[in-house]
C-alpha cells in the first residue's frame, strides 16, 4: 500500500482529500493531521510517501513545515490561495490544487505524481525548499527551527546575528544559538535589507545590534554588538555596513 497523509487546518478539506483517495484502493490515508506541528511528527512516524499539505495553516504555514522534516516525501499542495499558484509550478512539487476542487483534478494530480515515481522524490521536494520558501514573505518576520523533538519560532526581531556553521547558519540570540539548514546567501536574500546586513561571508548582524564600528591594523574595521560579540568587517562588507548606516 502507498501510505498518504493530509495536513490541513480545515476538516472538510481534508475529509473532500479522504473521499476522493477512496477510488485509489492501492493508496492508504494513514493519518489526518490539522497544523503543522502534527505534520512533522506523522512524517517522521509514518514516513508516506505522498503528502497532501494545504500552505496557510496556524503556527507554522506548509513550507516552513517541509523545512523541518529530513526525508521529504513528494508534495501535492493543497490551498484556497490563487496567489501561491505561480510559485509552487516553478518547483517540482507534484502539483498545486486550488480549493475547491473536483475529483477529476484530484485525479490528475495523482497520475502526475505516480509519472513522477521515476524521477527521485527527494530530489524534487528539495527543489520546492530551494525555490518556494524563498520567496515566502514569512521569512522576513519569524524563523522556524527543529531543536530536538521540539518546534522553536523564532521571531526575526529576537536575532542578534547569524553565523556560518559548515552546512547550517547558527542563529544567535539572548536566548541561546539554534541551526538552520540554510545558506548565508540565502538570508541575506530573504531577510530586509534595511534591518541586516552581510558584513563578512560568515556573518550577517541585526542593525539595531550594533553599538559601534573599531578600527584594528592593517585599515581592518570590527563591528560591537550590544552583548559584547565583536564581528569582523570585510572588505566589502564595511563599506557595505557604512552606507547602510549613512556614514
Amino acid at each position: 500500500m502507498i501510505k498518504c497523509l493530509v495536513i490541513d487546518d480545515e476538516p472538510l478539506a481534508r475529509s473532500i482529500v479522504c473521499e476522493y483517495l477512496q477510488n485509489y484502493p492501492d493508496m492508504e490515508m494513514v493519518q489526518e493531521c490539522n497544523n503543522g506541528f502534527e505534520g512533522v511528527k506523522a512524517i517522521l512516524q509514518h514516513q508516506p510517501e505522498l503528502v497532501f499539505l494545504d500552505i496557510q495553516m496556524p503556527k507554522i504555514n506548509g513550507f516552513e513545515m517541509l523545512e523541518l522534516v529530513e526525508a521529504v516525501p513528494s508534495v501535492i499542495f493543497t490551498t484556497a490561495f490563487d496567489e501561491y499558484a505561480i510559485k509552487a509550478f516553478e518547483t517540482n512539487a507534484v502539483d498545486y490544487l486550488l480549493k475547491p476542487f473536483t475529483q477529476e483534478r484530484f485525479d490528475a494530480a495523482l497520475k502526475k505524481w505516480r509519472q513522477k515515481q521515476q524521477q527521485p522524490a527527494q530530489e524534487a521536494a528539495v527543489k520546492v525548499l530551494e525555490e518556494v520558501t524563498a520567496k515566502q514573505p514569512e521569512e522576513q518576520v519569524r524563523i522556524v527551527v527543529k531543536v530536538n523533538n521540539d518546534i522553536r519560532i523564532i521571531p526575526v526581531h529576537d536575532i542578534q546575528y547569524l553565523e556560518a556553521y559548515d552546512d547550517y547558519v547558527k542563529i544567535h540570540t539572548a536566548y541561546g544559538c539554534f541551526l538552520k539548514k540554510k545558506t548565508m546567501g540565502y538570508y541575506e536574500k530573504t531577510l530586509e535589507s534595511s534591518k541586516f546586513v552581510r558584513v563578512h561571508r560568515s556573518y550577517i548582524l541585526a542593525l539595531d545590534q550594533l553599538t559601534r564600528i573599531e578600527p584594528l591594523e592593517k585599515e581592518t574595521h570590527v563591528a560591537l554588538l550590544r552583548n559584547g560579540t565583536r564581528i569582523p568587517l570585510s572588505k566589502t562588507g564595511y563599506p557595505k555596513l557604512k552606507s547602510v548606516l549613512g556614514i
